[in-house]
């Protein structure tokens, strides 16, 4: 069990109504750009993960649905919190590169599942540095996904080896 989960372990004694409020709060603090969005952490677990974000007037572009680039935001969120869940405390998760494709225009919020294989948990359990590519989708509120998205994380030692 990595940092993260520990943390997120810690608000199972809440009671449940209370649950996912505090595990907003907790991540929106240490990321805050998710809290300018508003995101909503749903699901996370270290297979997967599930971030929502409503269409809500800060999030939007010029013709009232979710901006493109907080579309781009919540895919990152979600691929990235599936890796933080599974990164070794030694370790730093980071983008490495990513890949978006606008195919439709959004209804309404939007949500991003991704999830990490067990192969590749192994690997980031295992190795000190790599890489993995994270399966993500994103869905509207019509079941439609608006955009394709191809994401890259690494994870280094947090600590540079001596020379």
């Amino acid at each position: 069990m990595n940092r993260l989960q520990r943390t997120l372990a810690k608000l199972d004694g809440l009671p449940a109504p209370l649950r996912g409020a505090a595990r907003n709060f907790a991540l929106r603090r240490a990321v805050p750009f998710t809290g300018t969005a508003a995101l909503d952490f749903a699901v996370l677990t270290p297979e997967r993960s599930e971030i929502r974000v409503a269409n809500r007037r800060r999030v939007q572009n010029h013709i009232a649905g979710v901006h493109a680039a907080a579309m781009a935001l919540v895919a990152e969120t979600a691929t990235g919190m599936v890796v933080g869940m599974n990164v070794r405390d030694d370790c730093l998760p980071l983008c490495k590169s990513l890949h978006v494709n606008f195919r439709k225009r959004a209804t309404g919020g939007l949500v991003a599942r991704a999830q990490l294989t067990e192969a590749q948990r192994d690997l980031m359990a295992r190795e000190t540095k790599g890489e993995v590519q994270v399966a993500v989708t994103v869905t509207d509120e019509a079941g439609i996904e608006p955009i394709e998205c191809e994401f890259v994380w690494a994870w280094v030692p947090k600590e540079k080896p001596q020379a």
